[in-house]
């Protein structure tokens, strides 16, 4: 059974609200006062979702929303708005909030905006359930920076929903593989050299769209491989082009490379990742990272 807990300084609208849902929905019911009393009632009970007012004492709306997406993101939170709220409630969707219903509307519209919500949220709870078991997971790409950007997002969705990061360092980890990526599209597989980047942008974009259709840059793939265990998280991109000696990379840290196009990406991947490897051939780069959240307790060891 699920519990849904609503939050309202207003006697009237939580009793409203919860006869509504109560009525409706198979499902227990919490209340709060404030945004201080709800995040309580959401650390002693984890509540499957939230309907909260947004001008409250003590704690509003906007923060209670803000606190919960840092630290309960996978419980959705629907506003109740009323009149004159329309900005700081656009402030709580831009914020995390799931979805709002019109205080005037209640009646009409929260328990369906609540049932899909529930749903959507048992949904995501499957989903990292499943995830939980996932050591290791690979792709292969073609040489599109659209889904070179597509899969970064969906690396950094997983290593979120599952805990393996925390937010600063899930962020700054899938930025290295950013790079790594880029690096494996512009110079390994299209073999467009930095210099020509530091001389002419416009010209050094221009060749790497030309060549995605020429052979045989254009038969090349970007191989990328992403592993997992209790300790560290790994992610392996590999190009098909002819590679480069790693002993060449120069020390990104010094003041004239930082100045320079091509240091960028070097320095990134260094920073943001514990380790980088690279291998003989220089056409393949492992990051390393270790785990800063969560024990990790259903992921296979021997990954």
């Amino acid at each position: 059974m699920p519990r849904i807990l609503i939050v309202d300084d207003s006697p009237t609208d939580l009793q409203v609200a919860g006869k509504l849902l109560s009525s409706a929905i198979d499902c227990t019911v919490l209340q709060a006062r404030d945004g201080a009393e709800g995040l309580e009632q959401v650390e002693s009970h984890l509540p499957d979702l939230v309907v909260t007012d947004l001008e409250m004492p003590n704690m509003n709306g906007l923060q209670l929303v803000e606190t919960m997406r840092k630290e309960f993101p996978l419980i959705p939170v629907v506003l109740m708005t009323g009149a004159g709220s329309e900005t700081i409630a656009v402030q709580a969707i831009e914020k995390g909030a799931a979805s709002y219903v019109p205080k005037t509307e209640l009646a009409a519209d929260l328990v369906d905006v609540v049932q899909r919500m529930l749903s959507t949220a048992s949904d995501q709870r499957v989903r990292r359930t499943l995830l939980n078991y996932l050591t290791r997971v690979g792709y292969v790409l073609e040489n599109d920076l659209g889904l070179i950007s597509a899969l970064v997002q969906e690396l950094r969705d997983t290593l979120r929903t599952l805990g393996r990061l925390d937010e600063s360092s899930c962020l700054r980890f899938t930025t290295a593989v950013d790079e790594a990526l880029q690096n494996a599209y512009f110079h390994g597989n299209l073999e467009v050299s930095s210099k020509l980047r530091e001389q002419d942008a416009g010209e050094y974009h221009a060749l790497a769209d030309q060549r995605r259709g020429e052979e045989p840059y254009c038969q090349r793939r970007i191989s990328v491989e992403l592993q997992m265990n209790r300790e560290e998280v790994a992610v392996t991109v590999t190009d098909e082009g002819p590679g480069f000696d790693p002993a060449s990379l120069p020390d990104p840290t010094e003041p004239g490379f930082l100045e320079r196009p091509c240091g960028r990406g070097v320095l990134l991947m260094r920073s943001f990742a514990d380790e980088v490897r690279f291998n003989e051939r220089g056409n393949e780069v492992t990051l390393l990272k270790s785990a800063t959240a969560g024990d990790g307790a259903s992921i296979n060891e021997d990954a």
